[in-house]
């Protein structure tokens, strides 16, 4: 998706079309609307095709690119898990390995970085009805494993706002619980977690639309990506325009809703309650 994006932009700005593009690399201007939305494989001589003819002369933004395009076709360790997931999400496992920054908004329940194992298991047993117990361990295994790259050398940093909502929501039975709202005002003490709560007593706020994530990537010349998730499908937002008004309602929580010291209090409440 990165690279068809990069490809795109590039596409545009000479104002080529996609049936041009197509023709240059022996294909169909279908496979290069493919190519863009990630949706395909990468050849490397296609890709060195549509850089040259797109005026992309510099060796090494050349060379970044097509070190991409080699790394788009390798597979990822979560591809051994596609047989539990629904056929959308391995792309967003993929693009939330690869960033650098990740901020979110969850209002349903707990972030799944962030969840404990028994609540993570609450969750897809809930969400994984008429599933056999194998198949929802081998989900709850992904995102234990997912979880690994938030606290390693080369964690992102992980800015994850949580509607009050999703903390008063039972999954699992009291324990479980408790041991969730524990585990979130420990792991809000990391320097590379910044957690945030909206409290029911804000009101009506800027995150009306539900739930979201923006992931920013460590190449500056790669837009960020929102992560919308339905409930066949998801959607992978990277243009401009779109971002920007996800990056303002975001903002606007932050700046409206407790700080992470407030938040730790507000959890700590929740947890006597509990």
């Amino acid at each position: 998706m990165l690279l068809g994006s990069q490809l795109r932009r590039l596409r545009e700005a000479r104002g080529i079309t996609r049936e041009a593009a197509g023709y240059s690399i022996r294909a169909s201007e279908s496979k290069i609307s493919r190519m863009e939305l990630g949706r395909v494989s990468f050849k490397t001589r296609d890709v060195e095709d549509l850089l040259t003819l797109y005026g992309i002369t510099d060796e090494q933004e050349r060379a970044s690119l097509l070190s991409l395009a080699k790394e788009a076709n390798v597979a990822g360790w979560w591809h051994s898990y596609s047989d539990v997931l629904p056929s959308w999400f391995p792309t967003y496992v993929g693009l939330e390995g690869a960033a650098s920054t990740i901020r979110a908004y969850e209002v349903q329940f707990v972030h799944g970085l962030l969840q404990t194992e028994a609540y993570a298991r609450a969750v897809v047993r809930r969400g994984m009805q008429g599933a056999n117990e194998a198949d929802v361990e081998r989900r709850v295994a992904l995102r234990l494993e997912r979880q690994k790259h938030l606290v390693d050398e080369s964690a992102p940093d992980f800015h994850i706002i949580l509607d009050e909502a999703a903390l008063r929501r039972p999954y699992g039975d009291r324990e479980v619980m408790r041991g969730q709202l524990q585990h979130l005002i420990e792991i809000s003490e990391r320097p590379n977690v910044r957690l945030q709560v909206v409290p029911f007593s804000l009101g009506g706020h800027s995150g009306e639309s539900g739930a979201f994530t923006i992931l920013s990537f460590p190449e500056s010349d790669l837009s960020d990506v929102v992560y919308l998730e339905q409930l066949t499908s998801a959607l992978y937002l990277d243009k401009a325009e779109d971002v920007a008004q996800y990056e303002k309602a975001l903002k606007e929580l932050q700046s409206e809703s407790p700080g992470p010291s407030e938040s730790r209090d507000l959890l700590r409440g929740l947890l006597q309650l509990s």
